[in-house]
C-alpha cells in the first residue's frame, strides 16, 4: 500500500479539519500559535525499508543578548504570506528580528487543486527548514508522503517506456539530508502560520505601495493604513506589486502551455515502486506523483494559444482528445479523475532580472525569479532564498542604510547564478518537447530516431548529475 512510503498520510481539502476554522478578514488570523521549542539533534528519515536516524549537524548559534535587542528593533516588512514569505518571517523571527507579514488573501491556497496542488519539497529545501526551525521541519516530514525513496524520472508518453530514471534518495543520505517527499499545501501553510504567530501575520492586506528614505522604508496597504520598517521584502508571487514599483510594469510572458490539474482517488498498481514521473510528448507532456492518502496529483500541459477556453463537453472529453493515445498509466489516472476535479490555468513566467531590489526593498521567491513549473522548484528555491538572505540580514551590525544595501545586494549575488540556471532549464524543456520524436514510422514498422536516441544517451548521462545538484543545493 502507499501508506508504507508516508510517515503520516497528507489529509487533504475535504478531509482537513482546520479547513472550516475561520479568519478575521479585518486584520489579522485567528489562529491559534503552537509553538515547540526544538530539543532534538536528529530527524527520523524514510526509506522504502527502513528509517534512517541521520545526525543533522546543523550548527547551533550562541548569540549574545546585545545583537538579540538589535535586532529586536529591526523591523523586517514582508509582503506576501505564500511559503516563500512565511519562511522568511520563521527564520526572521528565529534570529530575533521584528516582523510583520501583509498577504491579501491567505485563503487563496484553500480548495486545493484548483489551480495549485501539493507542493514537492526537495531535499535542499528540507535542508534549509531543518536549518531555520528542526521542530518546525520534522512537523513536515511527519505530515509530507516522502516519494524521493521510490523510483522517478521520465517516460515516453505514448509508449510508457522510461526514457531516464534519477536517484533521489542516495544523493540525500550521503549529505545528510532529508528525503524529498510532497506536501498538501494547506498543511504546509498550517504549520508555518502555527510557528510564524497568528499576531505577525495580516490577512486581507495587500502592500499596493511603498515609499523609502535613508532612515526607513513605508508601505501603504490598499485600506491606506502605512506600516514603518527597515525593510522591506516582496514575496508576492509572479504578479508582484512590490516588484512593479521597483521596476515599472512588465507583461509576463506565456509560457505556450496550458495546464490541466488533477486530483485523483485512486491507487495505482505500481504506488509502492514509483513516486513522481513525467510522460513526454511532441507539445504536450504529463506529470504524476504520489501525494498520499491513497490519490494521485496529475498535470497535463499542452501546447496552445493563450486564454483558449474549452468547449462544453467539458474537460474531461477535451484531455482524452489530447492523450487518448498515450500509455494506460495516463488515461486510467483521467477516466479516474471526477470533473469537478480537474482545472486549468495558462502557464506563464518571466524573463530574467539580474537585480533584485533597490536600497531597503528585495525581492524573493516568484516575485524575484518566476518560472514555469516543469520541475516543480518554485517553491524550494523560493525556501533558499529565505535562508541565503536571513543570514545575509543576521550579519548587519549596525542598522545603517550602507550595511543593509550591502546585505541586501550580497543575497543577490549569491542566488542569482543557481536560479538563473533552473529558470533556463525550465525554458529549455518547454522548447524541447516541439522536436520531441522517439520513433519513426514506416508503414506498420515503428524505428527508432537515431539522433533522439543519441540525445537519450546524452540525457540519461547528464539529468542525475543535474538533479543532485538540484536537490543538494550544491
Amino acid at each position: 500500500m502507499a501508506s508504507s512510503h508516508c510517515l503520516i498520510r497528507a489529509t487533504y481539502c475535504h478531509n482537513l479539519d482546520f479547513q472550516h476554522k475561520k479568519y478575521n478578514h479585518n486584520s489579522k488570523l485567528s489562529l491559534n500559535s503552537n509553538l515547540i521549542k526544538p530539543n532534538k539533534s536528529s530527524i527520523v528519515y524514510a526509506t522504502s525499508s527502513n528509517k534512517i536516524r541521520c545526525n543533522l549537524n546543523v550548527k547551533e548559534t550562541n548569540e549574545g543578548d546585545h545583537e538579540k535587542k538589535e535586532r529586536k528593533a529591526f523591523r523586517l516588512l514582508i509582503a506576501g504570506g505564500g511559503i516563500g514569505g512565511l519562511v522568511l518571517a520563521l527564520a526572521a523571527k528565529r534570529k530575533g528580528f521584528e516582523v510583520i507579514v501583509f498577504e491579501k488573501d491567505l485563503s487563496a491556497v484553500r480548495g486545493e487543486g484548483m489551480h495549485r496542488g501539493p507542493i514537492q519539497l526537495l531535499s535542499s529545501a528540507l535542508g534549509v527548514l531543518v536549518d531555520i526551525d528542526k521542530d518546525v521541519a520534522e512537523q513536515i516530514m511527519k505530515v509530507g508522503c516522502v516519494t524521493g525513496n521510490r523510483i522517478n524520472g521520465l517516460v515516453d508518453g505514448p509508449s510508457g517506456e522510461w526514457l531516464a530514471k534519477y536517484d533521489l534518495l542516495a544523493p540525500a543520505i550521503k549529505r545528510g539530508l532529508p528525503v524529498t517527499l510532497v506536501i498538501c499545501r494547506m498543511a504546509l501553510q498550517e504549520i508555518l502560520l502555527n510557528a510564524v504567530g497568528h499576531h505577525i501575520v495580516f490577512n486581507k492586506s495587500k502592500v499596493v505601495d511603498f515609499s523609502q528614505d535613508p532612515q526607513k522604508v513605508v508601505v501603504t496597504l490598499e485600506d491606506g493604513q502605512k506600516f514603518e520598517g527597515d525593510i522591506l521584502v516582496g514575496a508576492d508571487g509572479i504578479w508582484s506589486e512590490v516588484r512593479k514599483k521597483l521596476f515599472g510594469a512588465q507583461e509576463a510572458s506565456y509560457s505556450g502551455y496550458t495546464c490541466y490539474s488533477g486530483l485523483a482517488d485512486f491507487t495505482p498498481s505500481y504506488i509502492n515502486e514509483i513516486g513522481y514521473r513525467v510522460f513526454l510528448g511532441s507539445n504536450q507532456y504529463f506529470v504524476v506523483s504520489d501525494v498520499g492518502n491513497g490519490k494521485i496529483q496529475w498535470y497535463a500541459f499542452h501546447k496552445e494559444a493563450a486564454r483558449s477556453i474549452d468547449t462544453l463537453a467539458g474537460k474531461k472529453i477535451r484531455l482524452m482528445e489530447l492523450f487518448g493515445s498515450w500509455c494506460s498509466d495516463v488515461t486510467t489516472l483521467i477516466a479516474e479523475t471526477r470533473e469537478d476535479m480537474i482545472f486549468r490555468r495558462d502557464v506563464y513566467d518571466r524573463d530574467m532580472i539580474y537585480s533584485w531590489g533597490i536600497g531597503r526593498v528585495t525581492l524573493l521567491g516568484d516575485a524575484a525569479h518566476p518560472m514555469q513549473p516543469n520541475l516543480g522548484q518554485g517553491g524550494c528555491l523560493a525556501i533558499e532564498d529565505c535562508h541565503q538572505l536571513i543570514l545575509e540580514l543576521a550579519s548587519i551590525k549596525k542598522r545603517s542604510l550602507y550595511e543593509i544595501v550591502s546585505a541586501l545586494k550580497r543575497y543577490e549575488q549569491k542566488r542569482i547564478l543557481r536560479t538563473k540556471i533552473v529558470h533556463a532549464v525550465t525554458r529549455m524543456a518547454s522548447k524541447a518537447l516541439a522536436a520531441y520524436q522517439p520513433y519513426i514510422y514506416l508503414w506498420t514498422l515503428r524505428l527508432p530516431h537515431i539522433s533522439f536516441h543519441v540525445f537519450g544517451c546524452v540525457l540519461r548521462f547528464v539529468l542525475p548529475h543535474f538533479m543532485t545538484w538540484l536537490l543538494t543545493g550544491q
